[in-house]
């Protein structure tokens, strides 16, 4: 899609960026990676005022162009870079109109790079609260560049900040913010003449970062060392004279355009609140009847609309097998494609109902108060409090959460991070532990208000994050690194959620789980159908041949017949042999050979077990009667005992093989793709196996 111009949104963390960037965007965006590294890149597209249309990046939140992560140095690469292709021609800061003594140091800095700057002033609305008075018509001129009062939440102000992108080029450059030469003039210069570059401010800024820069070449970098040594160019103290000079010039700047109310250094609303939720005991406390609160309505809220569904798929299958003429195409698509998809589609409302809550508890602050609070605990067992976010974000896929380990500077925090984030529960295991639960646990309250099946699914959910804790303190003393971790983060005001972002999370994130397991399900739901369906040699045959026999016919019902037969050829098909094969294995865990298939294929994605086994199930159940997955695991019998199948003892045994597990494809190749080396993924797929079959052989024999 061609754009008249590019625009990008630069601003500290916390300021609104991204709901300034859907409010301009709306649904007209896509999200993917910046050329060469994993950072995300959110690309969209809005119409302009003058019928121009412009292009918008969402560069990542940064607190200054010095990068401290991989994130925050796309910042300076795409504004510094004349040949980037996503270099903007406008650049946006979004500044929190409530807080700008601390904004304001990027947006100089930006300032200087000279680009063509527009500030978008967010939260007006937060600041009239705070009775903070700003002067706008003076703050731009004494900047000397547009600035457009808004609040991106309210969707106020947006219109003039589209009419000021509009006429964006009929402004002049915005002035220096402070005089660079008096920093490092002479390197300056000297940089400029040998680059061929007459921005100050860049050339002093490629002095402090060439070493890290991929549009510099190796020859470049090395000259720019040599110009650092020549002039004893001590990037650290220039950097400090650089801060210094610039907060003079903020607070000359806020001295004459804000005025601030006498009573403004009194507590607030969100400090008040957060005496109480980031209390030491009382805080956890609270952040764990938050999550008994998610997980109990993640089994009450979500049991209509899935049972609508179970019976959906039910009803399709059985009418599918009145319609569609015998054979085994019709077989295929049924008991393969069909059963195997409503294994999973099932758990949509269960899904939704999780990511609803999660984005909850990310747009009202909560979420980076549990980072707070966890900071402390984190320390202790070698991690430190950027480690939580990763850690809470497993909660819904440990693939993107691997991915915000960027943003923790400290190599060996950041490696134990990524080795421990697959352990917390992440949506995938839902599915798994819901149908497990519901087998054994009885639906049944505990002193009328907390569910039983609630309060398992909560102790899963606590058990991971514990696990995660204990395994990150034995990897403290195995890993050796010698940096020290620092843990800077800004806690936002409380503010009410967006439900409109609520809703829309939930139907990105439902549709992005449902389209992504489905693809897995369906290419292994034909797989293992025709696995099941088919068998070595001539046993097909040869079972057919003994229960032809009259002392089969006469003595059995044919519908009873027919699922012996089934049975028979289902154990003797490649899916049974396989199953057998590894059966001595998993036999001490209290797994049969059709469990261990599942733990086969599931080794591809978590949630493909439950497709697993209705597709097994369907393969050896009736045509007469289609049941659901969960219908048809509860009536499983053991052949040898005649006893259920899912024991309370074989469910929890299977919980605990899923809680450790690395079987989840995506998870270990995107810990390649971070650490570059397949060592990492070896490690962790190895240690988290064998802690799988340790717990699950433990929790096996004490429930037995």
């Amino acid at each position: 899609m061609k754009a008249d111009i590019r625009v990008a949104l630069v601003g500290n963390p916390n300021t609104g960026k991204s709901t300034l960037f859907n409010v301009l965007t709306g649904l007209n965006q896509k999200i993917g990676n910046f050329p060469g590294v994993t950072v995300e890149k959110k690309v969209g597209y809005c119409q302009l005022p003058d019928g121009r249309k412009a292009e918008v990046i969402d560069l990542p939140g940064t607190y200054s162009i010095y990068p401290k992560s991989q994130d925050e140095s796309i910042v300076f690469s795409v504004l510094a870079d004349s040949s980037n292709p996503h270099r903007p021609d406008l650049v946006v800061v979004i500044l929190d109109a409530s807080n700008l003594k601390r904004n304001l140091l990027l947006y100089s800095q930006v300032a200087d790079l000279k680009i063509p700057v527009i500030v978008a002033l967010n939260m007006m609305d937060m600041a009239k609260k705070a009775d903070i008075s700003i002067n706008v018509d003076l703050l731009a001129e004494r900047l000397g560049v547009p600035v457009v009062p808004i609040s991106a939440r309210k969707v106020n102000g947006i219109e003039q900040l589209k009419e000021a992108i509009s006429y964006a080029n009929k402004f002049a450059l915005q002035e220096d913010s402070i005089d660079v030469n008096t920093i490092a003039p002479q390197l300056v210069e000297a940089i400029g003449d040998e680059m061929h570059i007459d921005n100050p401010y860049l050339a002093l800024q490629l002095a402090h970062q060439h070493e890290t820069l991929k549009f510099l070449t190796p020859e470049q970098s090395d000259r720019i060392e040599e110009l650092e040594h020549q002039y004893s160019f001590n990037s650290q103290k220039a950097q400090g004279m650089e801060t210094i000079a610039r907060y003079a010039f903020i607070n000359d700047l806020l001295y004459d355009t804000v005025t601030k109310p006498v009573t403004a250094h009194e507590e607030n609303l969100s400090n008040r609140i957060d005496k109480v939720l980031t209390h030491k005991i009382f805080g956890f406390v609270i952040f764990l009847g938050i999550l008994l609160f998610m997980f109990q309505a993640i089994f009450s809220w979500s049991a209509y609309p899935m049972s609508l569904i179970a019976d959906g798929f039910v009803w399709v299958q059985d009418n599918l097998h009145h319609i569609l003429p015998a054979g085994p195409l019709a077989n295929l698509l049924i008991d393969g494609v069909i059963a195997g998809l409503s294994g999973v589609m099932v758990f949509i409302p269960q899904i939704a109902i999780l990511f609803a809550f999660i984005s909850i508890l990310e747009d009202t602050g909560y979420m980076s108060r549990v980072t707070f609070m966890m900071d402390k605990l984190m320390r202790k067992v070698g991690l430190n409090g950027k480690s939580v976010v990763p850690l809470i974000g497993g909660f819904a896929c440990a693939v993107p959460s691997i991915m915000s380990t960027r943003t923790i500077e400290n190599w060996k925090d950041r490696m134990i991070t990524i080795m421990v984030t697959p352990l917390v529960t992440c949506s995938a295991r839902l599915p798994v532990y819901t149908l497990l639960i519901a087998l054994v646990v009885p639906n049944k309250n505990i002193w009328w208000v907390f569910n039983m099946q609630g309060l398992a699914l909560t102790g899963m959910y606590v058990f991971s994050l514990v696990s995660a804790v204990l395994v990150a303190w034995v990897f403290k003393y195995i890993l050796k690194g010698k940096e020290r971790g620092y843990f800077i983060m800004e806690l936002p005001v409380y503010r009410m959620p967006r439900w409109k972002n609520v809703v829309l999370s939930m139907y990105d994130r439902s549709k992005a789980f449902v389209l992504q397991a489905g693809k897995v399900i369906i290419a292994v739901s034909v797989i293992l159908w025709v696995l099941a369906s088919y068998g070595p040699g001539k046993k097909f045959d040869q079972i057919d041949k003994q229960y032809a026999q009259t002392q089969y016919t006469q003595h059995m019902s044919a519908d009873s017949l027919s699922r012996t037969i089934a049975s028979a050829k289902l154990e003797n098909s490649y899916a049974g042999v396989m199953g057998h094969v590894i059966e001595p294995v998993i036999k001490p865990l209290g797994f049969d050979w059709k469990i261990g298939i599942a733990l086969i294929t599931s080794f591809a994605a978590r949630e493909v077990f439950v497709g697993t086994m209705a597709t097994m199930y369907s393969v050896n159940g009736s045509a007469e009667k289609m049941q659901s997955v969960y219908e048809k695991m509860h009536q499983a019998k053991n052949p040898q005992t005649g006893q259920p199948v899912f024991t309370l003892a074989v469910a929890f045994s299977l919980m605990m093989f899923y809680a450790f597990a690395m079987q989840c494809a995506s998870t270990m190749a995107v810990v390649y793709r971070e650490t570059k080396n397949w060592r990492w993924p070896a490690v962790q797929f190895a240690y988290m196996t064998v802690l799988a079959y340790a717990a699950s052989f433990v929790t096996y024999h004490l429930l037995r």
